[in-house]
């Protein structure tokens, strides 16, 4: 069993009640790359992207926006 990192995009767009297009604009960051993460299609996210992110959305804890986990968790 190991540890996975977990990009929280879904959460934030309902917690924000902005779209996937809309944080895109807003974050400067892909509607593609976005919708990876939110999907778990993608592995890995830039640490300039999650600062995007952050500053878009005036996020100052960064847990807000990925978490670690269990890998049996997300199954």
């Amino acid at each position: 069993m190991g540890k996975i990192i977990v990009v929280k995009i879904s959460e934030l767009t309902k917690k924000h009640k902005i779209s996937m297009r809309e944080l895109s604009r807003l974050s400067d960051v892909r509607h593609a790359a976005l919708s990876e993460l939110a999907n778990g299609k993608r592995e890995s996210i830039s640490f300039s992207h999650i600062v995007r992110i952050a500053e878009a959305l005036n996020i100052e804890d960064i847990r807000e926006i990925i978490d670690l986990t269990d890998s049996k968790e997300k199954n």
